[in-house]
């Protein structure tokens, strides 16, 4: 049996990651630690509360405290860190709270960990323990189109905030290791789609405009390239380096699966045009909708002035992880997207209580009055 906090897990992928352990593991005892900021919602984690063997705490990871706390008073063996700021066009606009998340909020909870897990060598050690890092594959920059993919020994060049946030973050917990002797593992993962994914995202923010009608911004020519993971895939691969990883690696997660953003928007208007021309119910509800009218949604895609500094470019070898951890994405690209539209059509009242005013706001400052 283990004990984990997962910090971050109201966000998209830390719920994915609830519910992944809880149907994997549901011996094991699973704490969140959220702070409930704009991305972290609650009403996601609201089957998983229903265990016995889950709690949530609503908190900071910069209140080295109150993780220690938490170390301590849930007897926790593993740390999965998912909390952190991640959305590249906020980290151009604000980047404050990049830095006081990805980085000093992965520094509290080093100290935490070290603070309240016996030294190796102590002899106070109490069993295993592990603090997980969950990373990104923008840390590495950006591809030209026939570079290979990246690798564990890709060297860092991130070109954003966020991603410049993330690989500050990624050194501290490599030199709490090696410094400390703290057992950590990080994985870099490639771009995830699912359900739960916050609005703003290019899939879920897709999907939602065509419902409405609404024109689909496309920054610059949309031939921006992505290596996209199924949730659930990536789920998985943390699982493994959690359970097989060698203290002080770096695994990567990857899909082997790129698309350019633009064919990507295509997939996604095709999959929600066959689904709103298939129910009756979906097309009294958004009429709206171009496929409401007998149109196709692609007529709504719409350019607009590109990110600064946009990577051209991202792709993942998980070589490593499925060399060493048995490690492979095991739902196709297809069937991932059909099931995320699926989920967002069977899930109107999630996603309609996170839009907002403070919501709607982000997205005229971001893309305009388009």
């Amino acid at each position: 049996m283990n004990r984990l906090l997962v910090t971050g897990g109201a966000g998209f992928i830390g719920a994915n990651f609830v519910y992944y352990w809880q149907k994997r593991h549901p011996e094991d005892f699973v704490l969140v630690l959220d702070a409930l900021t704009y991305a972290g919602n609650l009403s996601s984690l609201k089957q998983a509360m229903t265990s016995p063997n889950f709690r949530f705490v609503r908190g900071d990871i910069c209140n080295r405290e109150l993780v220690e706390f938490l170390l301590s008073e849930y007897r926790i063996d593993t740390i999965v860190n998912f909390a952190a700021e991640s959305h590249v066009d906020r980290s151009i606009t604000g980047p404050d709270e990049f830095i006081r998340t990805n980085i000093q909020g992965t520094h509290a909870l080093l100290e935490a960990a070290r603070s309240v897990w016996p030294e190796p060598g102590s002899g106070q050690e109490t069993g295993p323990h592990r603090f997980h890092h969950v990373s990104t594959d923008e840390v590495y920059g950006s591809l030209a189109p026939d570079d290979p993919p990246f690798s564990e020994t890709t060297p860092y060049a991130p070109n954003s905030p966020y991603s410049a946030s993330k690989a500050s973050s990624d050194h501290l917990v490599r030199a709490y290791h090696h410094t400390y002797g703290l057992d950590v593992t990080t994985s870099n993962c490639s771009n995830n789609y699912g359900p739960f994914q916050f609005p703003e995202k290019l899939i879920p923010l897709v999907i939602i405009n065509i419902l409405h009608g609404k024109p689909l911004p496309i920054y610059g020519d949309g031939m921006n390239i992505r290596d996209w993971l199924y949730v659930e895939d990536h789920c998985q691969g943390i699982d493994l380096v959690i359970k097989k990883g060698k203290p002080g690696e770096v695994y990567n997660i990857g899909g082997c699966n790129e698309w350019a953003n633009i064919d990507i928007v295509r997939l996604v208007c095709q999959h929600v045009d066959e689904a709103v021309a298939s129910d009756a119910g979906l097309i009294q509800m958004f009429p709206h909708t171009p496929a409401a009218n007998g149109r196709e949604s692609e007529r709504l895609i719409t350019y607009v002035t590109d990110r600064p500094g946009h990577d051209r470019r991202y792709a993942i070898d998980p070589e490593k992880s499925r060399r060493e951890l048995g490690y492979s994405p095991a739902v196709s690209f297809e069937q991932g997207i059909r099931s995320t539209v699926n989920w967002y059509l069977k899930n109107i009242g999630w996603w309609q209580d996170i839009l907002d005013g403070s919501y709607k706001q982000w997205i005229k400052t971001q893309y305009g009055d388009v």
